[in-house]
């Protein structure tokens, strides 16, 4: 099969993705399961890409249910270099209200219950994650949205993506804390999939598309699923507009990542030592370095 290198991995309200022609799906097994769903193939303006909705298309994943490793171990088998990641996320700041898009570059975890390495079973390895997002791709996607001309958007570039369990929402004195802490935004879901797409080399970028100002805002004291899916929807058909407009700069020409060669100081255990078991797992991400 032909590779495909960019990818998207659509979030709460983006199941699909406009105008993908030719479009087909394939499924992967991965030795980590099977992914949220069926990857959909096609083309979108002359250039090829893979879509995968994070939750299924029906939305029938919690975000600790989400198969993380295997959505990135199958996006990677199939040739993906380039991951973004579109994901709605509650405002921690006045300045980023409901209905603007950020591009965070870093990242908190308070997950708890989520598989966070493709590591371990004889292989050892520790990645850099002093800058979780891929500075270059981060700047096609802000790039993109100003070749989208989007009516009465606002775009923010940088800030702290702090990532909880869920499902349930934040209490008001952990918003209040998170707050402190100068955090800008709150999700669901960008964990443990940021630090995963590191390890397999993927340059990674997340566009959060702000659906709620969390519990802390006086104003916006209650936060129901309903708001948020709400304002999720609005932001869709902008989103759609800044990831085409995306996709065709990386089609012409893709930056230089440093994630592309996240395994080269990384790897504590050298393949030929590993477990011949734990090798052909890791398979898609080792091919390099066998």
């Amino acid at each position: 099969m032909q590779k495909i290198r960019f990818g998207i991995l659509g979030g709460s309200g983006l199941y699909n993705m406009d105008g993908l022609q030719d479009r087909r799906e394939i499924t992967i097994d991965t030795p980590f399961g099977a992914p949220s769903d069926a990857i959909a193939i096609g083309s979108l303006d002359g250039v090829e890409v893979a879509f995968l909705a994070r939750h299924g298309r029906s939305h029938g994943l919690l975000p600790t249910e989400i198969p993380y490793r295997a959505n990135i171990w199958a996006l990677k088998s199939i040739g993906v270099e380039y991951l973004i990641s579109v994901s709605a996320v509650g405002s921690l700041r006045e300045d980023m209200p409901p209905r603007h898009m950020v591009l965070p570059d870093q990242f908190i975890d308070l997950t708890r219950k989520r598989d966070g390495t493709f590591f371990g079973d004889g292989a050892v390895a520790h990645v850099s994650l002093a800058h979780p997002v891929c500075a270059a791709l981060s700047q096609v996607l802000a790039d993109a949205f100003d070749d989208a001309a989007l009516p009465a958007a606002t775009l923010h570039r940088g800030g702290t993506y702090i990532c909880i369990e869920g499902p349930a929402f934040s209490t008001l004195a952990e918003s209040q804390l998170y707050r402190a802490w100068g955090a800008s935004v709150i999700g669901m879901t960008n964990l443990p999939e940021a630090r995963l797409a590191r390890e397999a080399e993927i340059a990674y970028a997340t566009l959060a598309l702000v659906t709620d100002f969390d519990c802390w805002h006086p104003g916006h004291d209650v936060v129901t699923a309903e708001m948020a899916i709400g304002n999720m929807l609005h932001n869709a058909a902008g989103a759609q507009q800044v990831l085409r407009a995306a996709i065709r700069r990386l089609g012409a020409a893709a930056p230089v990542s440093q994630a592309h060669s996240a395994l080269s100081q990384a790897l504590v255990t050298q393949p030929a030592a590993m477990p011949a078991a734990t090798r052909d797992r890791l398979a898609p991400l080792l091919q390099k370095y066998l």
